[in-house]
């Protein structure tokens, strides 16, 4: 049995989408709300990378800031012990 180039194509094609149309079935992409789902969790992603992002800047913020008190505090131990 030969198969033509052009029936191939044919049955790649709808394989490919019986395929894509499974696997969309299985994230529960399937229905109308589907545009709607993807848009709400690439806000979520999005959402997700502001916290992260966030978090490190006020990790290194406070890092910064108790290492800068720790000098201060150091500064005003050594000038109350020795004066001035």
């Amino acid at each position: 049995m030969a198969i033509t180039e052009d029936r191939l194509r044919e049955l790649l094609e709808e394989a490919a989408e019986e395929g894509a149309r499974k696997a969309l079935e299985r994230l529960g992409l399937h229905d109308a709300n589907a545009a709607t789902d993807v848009h709400e969790m690439r806000s979520l992603l999005e959402a997700w990378r502001d916290v992260r992002r966030t978090a490190w800047h006020t990790l290194v913020q406070s890092a910064v800031k108790g290492l800068l008190l720790i000098i201060v505090a150091g500064s005003a131990a050594y000038i109350w012990r020795n004066g001035p």
